[in-house]
């Protein structure tokens, strides 16, 4: 007698079948996903990652099947085999297979299981530490199954797309010597040099640049990365991302190598036609207009700067304004305002901008200043207009383009908490008014990020890396203004996400150790840190950029979904613990040995 698997192999997926193949005999294999006994018949949904289909057992067609069928429960694994008929009146114009059905006349259980811990469906209602524990059933979910598919897709395109573009795919190591200044490393002990440990590189950053030194022009490689830091819903402690190097280019070829491969990306994966070249805008354009380094393009509403109409009017007599531009400081206080026009404004009630307040708050505000603008101009529901002089307020009207409806919210103190509260304030609204739109996708580039950056305690560190080249034209200012550097870096952003960053690098030592003076590294300090690609760099190094694209992150816009979680397959918890296979897990005191580590135990 055949057998399944030896004799009888599948012929379709579950997803495949179609009214041409009505007549065919065929052979599935997969899961159960549901049962139906109508009283003679057995009606079944049989899933695998192609999609359902209905099986039906009929005793008249197989007396066997039909009575093994009685059997069947949710999630056992089958094959059957059969023919394919139209389901005439029982079609179900929902699913792609909904027009036939297959009369199976041999089944065979591959598996029996247990009830499952949560029904396996898209609008599972199960808790998602339940579904995490459970990972593998959790993942034959057809929403997760497409999610992976998709996943996929993009590896299978990253590669063509940049082997046609000449590029090596080589690997580099993940353990790796630890280097500071960067996220907080994963630290793994040495067996074999007992005291030492290496590192889960962060990214294959210095590698890459030995690879250019080394004359791989250009490198790819699609790499897991490891960050030992806070996890949130869009971070993980290892994730994925698409990177590469190129020698001999200036910052537009990198882009352009990049677009070729987004829009490869969104024409296979989606099958739309993404239009090249992106939009590119300075990172000082990006935050005076957007407050953010990564703008939601999918709208407009900008921020407007309204410092000058302040400093012209003295404050206007509100204190708080005052106070403000009269603060010295190694930055001055700017003042910003955004406005919501009347059309929108109209939609959110007083009680509902009075809430803004809060929202705020939590972005680091101290309050909210705000008001409707009413006919002729006047404010109203604004305490900051009690003093304010009419001339400011009719300056401030123009400036910001105000028009009888609108609301009207200002800001002011320091640069960076400024544009961050009317930033998140812009995406907010919008968000709740429904501004934004859900069908576009909308690219740009954001270039010319500062060189360096302050840290919590006031000193000077590298905003990106300290191999970032600045701009040629601000080398000048290295010594003399180093906050004003503007380095040759850029980030592609989508839709309010940074979905790559990169920039080009510097190859000339004289440019080398001025960056490192200018971040207080020592030539001993940088040595001990970065020595083996400093003594490459002393063997002839070639003009090179590069940057990496956030493949998680990409696959999560891809697919819609909302959580990195959903296209991770064994993601983490926000605590870092893999729940499927309960990792991290205390070993045992020989291993312990074994490393030669000792565990100290503090009391709480």
């Amino acid at each position: 007698m055949p057998e399944f698997l030896k004799d009888i192999k599948r012929t379709h997926d579950c997803g495949a079948l179609r009214a041409g193949d009505v007549g065919k005999r065929v052979v599935l294999y997969g899961w159960v996903a549901s049962r139906r006994d109508h009283g003679g018949c057995v009606f079944i949904d049989l899933r695998d990652r192609g999609g359902f289909t209905q099986v039906i057992f009929e005793p008249g067609v197989s007396a066997d099947a039909h009575t093994m069928a009685g059997e069947l429960r949710s999630e056992f694994c089958i094959g059957v085999a059969g023919v394919v008929h139209d389901r005439g009146e029982r079609r179900n114009p929902n699913l792609p297979t909904g027009e036939v059905e297959l009369r199976c006349d041999h089944l065979t259980v591959f598996s029996r299981s247990d009830t499952p811990p949560f029904e396996i469906v898209d609008d599972s209602t199960a808790n998602e530490l339940v579904r995490l524990k459970y990972r593998a059933l959790d993942l034959r979910r057809p929403s997760l199954q497409r999610n992976f598919l998709l996943r996929s897709q993009i590896y299978q395109t990253a590669r063509r797309v940049l082997s046609d573009h000449r590029f090596l795919e080589i690997e580099t190591p993940f353990l790796v010597k630890y280097t500071p200044g960067g996220a907080r490393n994963f630290l793994v002990p040495s067996r074999l040099t007992p005291g030492t440990f290496y590192a889960l590189a962060e990214s294959p950053q210095l590698f890459k640049q030995l690879f250019m030194v080394a004359g791989f022009d250009r490198y790819f490689q699609i790499v897991r990365c490891f960050r030992d830091e806070d996890l949130r819903q869009d971070r993980q402690p290892e994730f994925t991302q698409i990177d590469l190097e190129m020698s001999f280019v200036v910052e537009e070829d990198v882009q352009a190598v990049v677009e070729s491969l987004m829009a490869a990306l969104w024409k296979d994966v989606l099958g739309l036609e993404i239009v090249t070249p992106f939009p590119r805008l300075s990172f000082a354009e990006a935050m005076a207009l957007y407050g953010s380094d990564k703008p939601d393009l999918r709208f407009g509403l900008p921020l407007c700067n309204v410092t000058d109409v302040v400093r012209k009017h003295n404050g206007g007599n509100v204190e708080m304004l005052q106070k403000a531009i009269a603060a010295t400081g190694p930055e001055p206080a700017v003042v910003k305002a955004w406005r919501l026009p009347a059309a929108e404004a109209s939609k959110m009630s007083n009680a509902e901008v009075d809430k803004l307040e809060e929202f705020v708050k939590g972005l680091g505000a101290r309050g909210l200043a705000r008001a409707r603008i009413g006919a002729g101009g006047t404010w109203t529901r604004a305490p900051i207009s009690k003093t304010m002089s009419e001339a400011m307020r009719q300056d401030l009207n123009a400036a910001a383009g105000l028009q009888e409806g609108d609301l009207f919210f200002l800001q002011f103190g320091a640069r960076k908490l400024v544009n961050t509260v009317l930033g998140g304030l812009r995406l907010h609204v919008a968000n709740k008014l429904n501004l934004i739109p859900k069908d576009q996708w909308k690219f740009a580039w954001v270039t010319e990020f500062p060189l360096l950056e302050r840290s919590d305690d006031g000193k000077l560190v590298a905003s990106h890396h300290p191999f970032t080249s600045p701009m040629a034209e601000d080398l000048d200012k290295l010594e003399s203004a180093p906050a004003e550097v503007r380095a040759r870096a850029y980030d592609l952003v989508l839709n309010g996400n940074e979905i790559a960053g990169g920039s080009i690098r510097i190859h000339r030592a004289d440019v080398q150790s001025r960056v490192f003076k200018a971040i207080g590294l020592t030539e001993d300090d940088a040595h001990a840190k970065f020595g083996f690609l400093l003594d490459a760099f002393r063997h002839g190094p070639p003009p090179h950029g590069g940057i990496a694209a956030g493949l998680d992150r990409l696959a999560m816009l891809l697919c819609g979904a909302d959580s990195l979680r959903d296209v991770i397959a064994f993601p983490k918890t926000q605590k870092g613990t893999d729940l499927c296979t309960e990792a991290p897990a205390p070993v045992t005191s020989k291993q312990l040995e074994e490393l030669h580590i000792a565990l100290t135990h503090i009391e709480s």
